[in-house]
């Protein structure tokens, strides 16, 4: 990787952002799948400026952004250490995103799955037990009834359903977090990619039962419903795991 020297001006800033954050994401992937393990001291300064083919000051930086994600922890004198996978922030994107794409066993997607329900089954039982208008929710579950036989328009709107109840439920802090959760879920072929026969059909029930137990206020119905269909939803289309030797 070459990095070029531009005129003097805001707009030589570009390219170098763009090739900080190449290399922040292989640090980023290359701390994922092991390359650098925890407790390990990571490559000075020299040897990864050499490694990239980047100046010192792109490495540099890119260790800062780690520190922020707290993957690694810098430390004057004592070089820079990985940190363990318990002390990164898991809802960043850039880490988020590689712990998907390398993740061969699909335990990373059992566990953001496994959050999400907890998560949305909560705010689930919130809305039903709020005062907040169903309007939206039942506007997103209309869309979805209609367009059963379109795949992305009803993906569409089972993410907006979702959006519907996570508003209705007033908790700012967990919607921010489970809309993290939702979009990187989505966002991954491994997660959406396998549709068994009649998926959409189950999937409408299931929001068609959740509907009803929040416009009834049944909170521990609503919860249920939630938590039932979010977890069902992943088993019907989770991969088989490969046979073993």
């Amino acid at each position: 990787m070459i990095e070029r020297t531009a005129p003097s001006g805001a707009a030589r800033r570009a390219p170098i952002d763009r090739i900080g954050a190449t290399v922040l994401r292989e640090l980023v992937d290359s701390i994922v799948v092991g390359d650098h393990l925890p407790g390990a001291t990571m490559p000075t300064e020299a040897v990864l400026s050499e490694q990239f083919g980047v100046s010192r000051t792109v490495v540099r930086e890119s260790m800062k952004r780690l520190q922020e994600k707290n993957m690694v922890t810098v430390a004057q004198g004592r070089g820079t250490t990985v940190n363990p996978r318990t002390s990164w922030n898991m809802l960043d994107p850039l880490v988020i995103e590689a712990l998907i794409r390398h993740d061969e066993t699909l335990s990373v997607l059992d566990d953001l799955t496994a959050a999400r329900a907890a998560l949305e089954a909560e705010m689930a039982s919130a809305a039903a037990g709020g005062d907040s208008s169903d309007e939206e929710l039942r506007a997103a579950l209309e869309a979805m009834q209609d367009s059963i036989e379109d795949s992305t328009a009803f993906r569409e709107a089972d993410v907006r359903f979702h959006h519907a109840v996570m508003a209705m439920s007033g908790n700012a802090l967990a919607e921010n977090i489970a809309r993290v959760l939702v979009a990187h879920a989505i966002g991954s072929s491994r997660f959406t990619g396998h549709d068994p026969a009649h998926s959409f059909e189950l999937t409408l029930g299931e929001h068609e039962r959740i509907v009803a137990a929040i416009t009834e206020g049944d909170a521990d119905k609503a919860r249920i419903a939630m938590s039932e269909h979010i977890l069902g939803s992943w088993s019907r289309r989770r991969a088989p795991e490969p046979p073993t030797a």
